[in-house]
């Protein structure tokens, strides 16, 4: 029987205040279908915004099957997530659920955000994550890509300005097995 591919874990992250009209949803929409294209399972907050984003292009893959997304959630109510969140973990914790988020992914993906993402940002950066910043919207993306954050690490968050810029980053980073 042959041996199926080990599985690839990210973790998106970025702004829940924005609208389905707004560029960078689009963008995180066909993010979250080529990552599953790509063999990924996505993780995210599981609310609104980006995370709704990502993960509704993640059940727009030809490749979507059940536990492709799952969402780590800020309170203890499971049906707080937003509809295209497969596993909905109810964490009851607060924004202290960020950091459940940048463990979760063995790559973090910045996109845009304000402080919950800058928080997460840098729960990754102390555990050793790879970060992936798309620099082509506002916010700490923009900011921090293409630099470090302190001097414990050598590398620097890896900058992309177009979704198949990250794919090509997480398939060197990450490749399949």
């Amino acid at each position: 029987m042959p041996q199926e591919p080990a599985r690839r874990f990210v973790s998106v992250i970025g702004p829940s205040y924005c609208k389905v009209s707004d560029p960078i949803y689009a963008f995180a929409r066909e993010l979250g279908t080529k990552l599953v294209d790509n063999g990924f399972t996505v993780f995210s907050g599981g609310r609104r915004g980006i995370m709704e984003a990502v993960f509704r292009g993640a059940h727009e893959s030809a490749n979507y099957s059940f536990g492709a997304t799952v969402g780590i959630l800020p309170d203890s109510n499971r049906h707080s997530a937003n509809r295209y969140t497969d596993i909905a973990v109810a964490t009851g914790i607060g924004y202290a659920r960020n950091s459940i988020v940048a463990q979760s992914g063995d790559v973090i993906i910045a996109l845009g955000g304000g402080s919950g993402t800058l928080s997460e940002i840098a729960f990754a950066w102390q555990y050793g994550k790879k970060i992936i910043a798309a620099s082509n919207f506002d916010g700490w993306s923009r900011n921090l890509s293409g630099k470090k954050l302190d001097h414990r690490r050598r590398d620097t968050i890896i900058q992309a300005k177009t979704v198949d810029e990250i794919i090509a980053h997480l398939n060197k980073l990450l490749p399949v097995k």
